[in-house]
């Protein structure tokens, strides 16, 4: 028999993974490109310039499938949980009106002016363009966090009618759990464009094209990398604990804690089973969890049987996930301390190893911030709003066969949609950036866009001029005046 409350919880589920791949991405490129043609404004250096124009091409295609797929959730929230909006909608519809009103304005009005503004407005203007769109994907996660946190640990409200209402603004918005899940959430994004970045550019270097371009793009990258990893995980650790005091059962769960003792170990490997509520083939380092989360080798973790078993989520998929996200996490490390390792030796750049593992790591942060996503969302079932209403409360009552269809049609049209997307995303890769440099037309700007700069031997002209040969020709040119 169809469940079109299963059913359509997978639909929505399937929908969101799909959608949060691209605003992860986005975030991510966005910081990068206002970094780049930064650097290109303060230095004159084509080389940056290069880097933005190239990179603003897969942000474009990026930015547009996060917007088309994630046009479809606000309607599913109507369609397969009419109630949704009805309970929480003067709390978390105020939130999402925020983050249209105040960021996807930004994006969306000076997205025009980055993409096809380089031969219309001044060099600074279409700087301050790039800017305010990479500020627009850092408002956008703002708001979409701080409603999303707050379903995990709701603040600032009261209930009236069984209908929740705004008591404190900044008490719904500065919830508990948001600090925490909000930088956690943005160092992902900026971690999964630094592991995309860092594996075209090596891909590059492994193929002998485009080095000088590659070389500061993996650099960069690996930069970003050495210094983001740790600070994640410290963040990481941070929200960990935020989630032991408001998401006890969730805690448990991604633990794999059945029962609330002292002296918990931790899990590095079982196969949680939740109709006899234990473990199988348990790999457990003694007392380490406790350690971990209450700084004392003794000290008590409540369990899964602290709550009814109604009123626990499914274990395997947040036990197995957490590990997931944790197991990137410490391979993303690896990686940012290869390559501080390689560029100490003078090898950056022709590390055999680096250059294959950063290639190999291109969809790490991808994959971790889903399996993050799971942990988070899966967690916290069966809330809704956590301790508060019941996500079966909401459901609506369709027919289990139109949930079934539609959910069908969702997972052929978005597998087509994302085989596209690899497939032009490939073909920018494969083409590369623009050729610049001397000897080569260079079509990535007219003169008149490009900064007044001195006569330095960095600078190259339209026609990849030299300083050196402009100087030459006035010299020639004043001697036949």
């Amino acid at each position: 028999m169809l469940d079109a409350a299963l059913l359509s919880r997978i639909q929505f589920a399937f929908t969101i993974s799909y959608h949060i791949i691209f605003p992860t991405l986005t975030i991510g490129m966005a910081v990068y490109l206002a970094t780049m043609e930064g650097l290109w404004l303060k230095t004159g250096r084509e080389i940056y310039l290069r880097q933005a124009r190239f990179w603003q091409k897969p942000f474009a295609i990026t930015f547009g499938m996060g917007v088309v797929s994630g046009v479809v959730l606000s309607y599913e929230f109507g369609t397969n949980f009419s109630r949704f909006s009805e309970i929480v909608g003067p709390v978390l519809s105020p939130l999402l009106s925020y983050e249209v009103l105040t960021a996807f304005f930004l994006e969306a009005g000076f997205l025009g002016i980055m993409l096809f503004g380089w031969k219309k407005v001044s060099p600074k203007v279409h700087f301050a363009a790039t800017l305010i769109v990479a500020v627009g994907t850092l408002l956008s996660a703002f708001w979409i966090l701080a409603a999303n946190s707050w379903l995990h640990t709701p603040a600032g409200y009261t209930i009236v009618d069984g209908q929740f209402h705004p008591e404190s603004w900044l008490e719904i918005i500065f919830n508990p759990s948001f600090p925490y899940r909000y930088f956690h959430m943005v160092f992902a994004s900026l971690l999964s464009s630094s592991l995309l970045i860092a594996g075209v550019h090596a891909y590059y270097l492994m193929r002998g094209k485009h080095r000088e371009f590659a070389k500061v793009g993996l650099s960069f990258a690996m930069w970003a990398l050495m210094v983001l990893a740790p600070v994640q995980i410290l963040v990481g650790d941070m929200h960990g604990l935020n989630v032991l005091e408001h998401q006890p059962v969730k805690l448990a769960a991604m633990e794999g804690i059945w029962e609330t003792h002292s002296g918990v170990g931790l899990r590095l490997f079982a196969v949680p089973d939740q109709e006899n509520a234990t473990n199988h083939y348990e790999v457990v380092l003694p007392n380490v969890a406790s350690l971990v989360l209450t700084h004392e080798a003794d000290g008590e973790i409540q369990g899964l049987d602290a709550v009814p078993a109604d009123e626990r989520p499914p274990v395997a998929v947040v036990f197995y996930g957490f590990r997931l996200m944790v197991g990137l996490g410490l391979l993303m490390l690896a990686l940012g301390a290869l390559g501080a390792y390689a560029r100490w030796k003078g090898r950056l750049y022709d590390h055999p190893l680096l250059l294959r593992f950063s290639v190999a790591m291109i969809p790490a942060g991808v994959i971790a911030t889903l399996a993050g996503w799971y942990v988070v969302e899966v967690g916290r079932q069966p809330w809704l709003v956590q301790g508060l209403v019941r996500t079966m409360d909401v459901v609506s009552p369709l027919p289990a066969e139109q949930v079934a269809t539609s959910l069908a049609l969702f997972v052929v049209v978005y597998t087509l949609l994302f085989g596209t997307y690899i497939y032009f995303m490939r073909k920018l890769v494969r083409k590369g950036p623009d050729s610049g440099g001397a000897g080569e037309k260079n079509s990535v700007t007219s003169s008149e866009d490009l900064l007044p700069v001195t006569l330095n031997p960095d600078y190259h002209g339209r026609e990849g001029e030299s300083a050196e040969g402009i100087s030459t020709a006035l010299n020639k040119s004043g001697q036949e005046g």
